[in-house]
């Protein structure tokens, strides 16, 4: 990520994910946001059906900034899922759970607990 000072604001841009860009009155809002568009842009991707981009080395003047792990840990699943092949109704029988309740923890803006992320990463054969 990229921060710049334009017209009294501050501007940041993400070099792997060029949808995120955000601004704010102070460098450190300005970062934060970052986080929160990264997380947004990135769901976005997944559900459009696109490989999430895995973040390349910061450059001069870049910096890393985190996604939510929350995010981070539903698009690993979705992920995990079209890798391999699994649909919602498979990993809901997996999980012994309704496929409501498997759709929601793959649902980017649901507020799932982070827990039942990492089971179905888990079910899945892969660690977080």
């Amino acid at each position: 990520m990229r921060v710049r000072k334009i017209e009294g604001e501050y501007l940041a841009t993400a070099r792997d994910v060029p949808e995120a860009v955000t601004n704010g009155k102070t460098r450190d809002e300005t970062i934060q946001a970052m986080s929160d568009a990264l997380g947004a842009a990135l769901a976005g991707y997944a559900l459009a059906g696109q490989d999430v981009p895995l973040p390349s080395p910061a450059k001069r003047g870049e910096r890393m900034v985190l996604v939510v792990p929350l995010v981070a840990a539903k698009l690993a699943l979705r992920s995990a899922m079209r890798d391999e092949g699994v649909g919602n109704a498979d990993l809901a029988r997996r999980l012994a759970v309704s496929e409501g309740a498997a759709r929601r923890l793959v649902d980017p803006d649901h507020a799932s607990r982070i827990d039942g992320v990492v089971a179905a990463l888990a079910v899945l054969g892969r660690a977080w």
